[in-house]
């Protein structure tokens, strides 16, 4: 039985619902010893609260798209074929030009919102760079299928879950096809083609986006796999001005730290409530030496990068919990990178979806004009280039620290090791 399936929601409201009838009919007729009978009375409670913690559980990770099957919860889950050593750009030595089409299979995606907005489709994807074999979740805009658009090429955003995480994240609980589908139709936002790859690739543990010898490779595929898929299956705009990659939580981190490793690959990146540093997540690979997290804080690498990249950033958080990171990214960006960050007020929501969900509409507003699709009409051309809004606070003192007294670096933050999803 499927963990987000309809049939094991029901099943555990019914047995949830036996679970209070059953102490209520029993409990003063049982017969037997009176031992027996304590037993009996004891396990009735057992069950009464392990159904309605259940339900509960089962509650939240549909609301929340935490995790898609009983692989992922129970940690048993392995994505990864092989890690080779691919090299400072990931590559492994392969001409990436010269790899042939390879024509995926897609089917209907199912479970919630996945069938609104014209639908969802999904492909199993052997990633020949990576060595990552998982789900891709793919979102085609209402003009593509339309004869007047029968030769154009559509600009692509990779959508990056928190950890834990589901990419159908993006499309049932964030909704965002189902918010961006008017206002592609009207003109208002570009028709992007959304593409959520899967990020929750070994078990237990989050890769940061890294890629690390021997455990796993997932720059490279989300950087390189994925886009390669795309490409090679749809009319999408080559990069890197026609791709975007965007996130939330653990998933902002990796967005920003693709686009500022691989300009070549992104024109922008979008993070709300992410952080630099990968120990802003406690079970990120990435953290798990001074080395590799300094190779995937998007902080130090811009920092020290030969030449600013040509990318533009959004940030958006809370103080304590996204904003810093932004503010730090903004002190050291230099033209042709540019930074907008978008400071919330603790009241807007928390770490939480209901916190991200309404800014889907804003942040494809800004992709709109970033990336060069500035022909939507009633775009928001206060969203572009550097600078914050959104009811700014003072500009915070940044440094490239990682400690919880150092937060103006952007590295952690205090929700950020205990909640990230």
């Amino acid at each position: 039985m499927s963990l987000t399936g309809t049939p094991f929601l029901y099943t555990t409201i019914v047995l949830s619902v036996v679970a209070v009838i059953l102490p209520l009919v029993l409990w003063s007729r049982m017969r037997g010893p009176r031992a027996l009978r304590a037993a009996a009375r004891v396990l009735m409670l057992l069950f009464a609260q392990g159904t309605a913690v259940t339900l509960v559980f089962v509650l939240v990770n549909n609301q929340n798209n935490l995790y898609d099957n009983w692989a992922d919860l129970l940690g048993t889950g392995n994505h990864v074929q092989q890690a080779a050593d691919l090299g400072r750009d990931g590559t492994g030595g392969i001409a990436l030009k010269r790899l042939p089409k390879v024509r995926q299979n897609f089917t209907r995606a199912d479970g919630p919102g996945m069938r609104a907005a014209g639908g969802v489709r999904v492909t199993q994807l052997k990633g020949r760079v990576s060595g990552v074999n998982a789900e891709v979740y793919v979102w085609l805009p209402p003009q593509y299928n339309e004869p007047a658009y029968r030769n154009k090429k559509f600009p692509v955003v990779e959508l990056l879950p928190g950890y834990p995480g589901s990419a159908k994240a993006w499309f049932g609980s964030m909704k965002t096809h189902e918010q961006l589908l008017p206002l592609m139709r009207s003109g208002q936002v570009a028709p992007f083609i959304l593409v959520a790859p899967r990020t929750n690739l070994l078990a237990g543990v989050d890769t940061g986006c890294a890629n690390i010898p021997g455990q796993v490779n997932a720059d490279s595929w989300l950087s390189i796999d994925v886009p390669k898929m795309v490409t090679d299956n749809f009319r999408a705009q080559p990069a890197p001005q026609g791709w975007a990659v965007a996130g939330y939580s653990a998933g902002a981190h990796c967005a920003v730290k693709l686009a500022v490793a691989h300009p070549d690959r992104y024109r922008a990146a979008v993070s709300m409530s992410g952080y630099n540093d990968p120990i802003g997540e406690r079970n990120s690979l990435a953290a798990q030496n001074p080395t590799l997290r300094a190779e995937n804080n998007p902080y130090l690498l811009l920092k020290k990068a030969a030449a600013p990249p040509r990318i533009a950033l959004y940030f958006s958080g809370e103080s304590g919990d996204g904003y810093q990171a932004g503010v730090a990214l903004e002190s050291v960006a230099k033209a042709p990178t540019t930074v907008h960050v978008v400071f919330l007020p603790r009241s807007a929501g928390g770490h939480t979806m209901a916190l991200w969900r309404p800014q889907v509409t804003t942040v494809f507003r800004w992709l709109t004009l970033e990336m060069g699709q500035n022909r939507a009409r009633g775009a928001d051309r206060s969203l572009t280039g550097t600078g914050r809004s959104a009811g700014s606070t003072p500009p915070t003192p940044s440094s490239d620290g990682s400690t919880r007294a150092a937060l103006a670096s952007g590295t952690s933050s205090p929700a950020g090791a205990a909640r990230k999803r």
